[in-house]
């Protein structure tokens, strides 16, 4: 580990992956350096999000949370926090999708949750399997809060990040090489794809990554082509800390264009054509200056 530093970090800093990366790993790392690590380097879109479950009463620090006017689901929640930076808090009451309490444990399995399942399946049986082999937290959920991830006032349990395919691949990469794990097994179900995929992940301890939903297309705004990933929360700073040292090993983050800036020229491997070259010397820029196509 290089030696720590307090220097303030500089735009010129910032803007070469090296030197950023070794400036990051020359610190201990805070959610704010872990959220500009990846939006610098992975051109994130939206902030990551920190997610707690809490099965204890609810304290005075979140009383400056916002919760829902009317119910929202609970990837409307998320999308308020991704998107807008708002500090949430959920209860069973502000609750609006069926499908998220019964995954949050705030409802027994019923006739509603085969009729909620039944366009994904064959029959009725089959929805009830559906519904029946989803994760679920265990009973006694008192609350869930929401907070952009380099503001949180709490340690995540788990962090939920909305990207595309390709900034989905680095994440899992480094992720894998950072825990030796190999090859990743996510956990997709017909629906609920931001509530059951953060719950699977706060169950298990593993990273989850699911494609959208109905529910979180419509209501949680995952647009086509991005993807849901949810990491627990002890697990995002040694991964972070991995790309981080992948970066200063190779000069750039970028897995297509190796050492590169993510996410390098989109170039066919191989290609003898489009390459840049260096200039030999005046005479060859006068003569490329001067001379026809060819």
């Amino acid at each position: 580990m290089l030696g720590k530093t307090s220097n303030p970090l500089d735009p010129s800093t910032i803007l070469n992956d090296r030197k950023f990366a070794e400036y990051m790993l020359s610190k201990e790392l805070d959610w704010a350096d872990v959220v500009l690590s990846l939006r610098n380097l992975l051109r994130l879109k939206y902030f990551p999000v920190a997610v707690k479950f809490s099965f204890e009463d609810i304290s005075e620090q979140f009383l400056k949370y916002k919760t829902a006017g009317k119910n929202f689901t609970f990837c409307q929640y998320a999308a308020f926090t991704r998107q807008e930076g708002v500090k949430l808090i959920g209860f069973r009451s502000t609750m609006g999708c069926t499908n998220a309490m019964y995954v949050l444990g705030w409802k027994d399995f019923d006739e509603e949750e085969i009729r909620g399942h039944r366009k994904y399946a064959r029959d009725d049986e089959q929805a009830e399997f559906f519904a029946k082999t989803k994760p679920r937290l265990k009973e006694g959920l008192k609350f869930f809060a929401f907070s952009p991830l380099h503001e949180t006032d709490f340690e995540p349990d788990v962090v939920y990040i909305v990207c595309d395919v390709l900034q989905a691949y680095h994440i899992c990469n480094d992720y894998m090489s950072a825990f030796n794990v190999h090859p990743l097994r996510p956990n997709f179900t017909v629906n609920s794809a931001v509530c059951a995929g953060a719950v699977w992940c706060y169950n298990t301890g593993e990273l989850n990554l699911t494609p959208m939903c109905s529910g979180s297309k419509t209501s949680g705004k995952t647009e086509q082509g991005e993807v849901n990933i949810f990491i627990p929360g002890d697990r995002v700073k040694p991964f972070v800390e991995r790309m981080l040292e992948r970066t200063l090993e190779y000069g750039g983050v970028s897995f297509p264009r190796t050492g590169k800036t993510y996410p390098g020229c989109d170039v066919c491997k191989l290609c003898p054509i489009f390459k840049p070259k260096d200039l030999a010397g005046i005479r060859e820029l006068k003569e490329l200056e001067t001379s026809e196509p060819h």
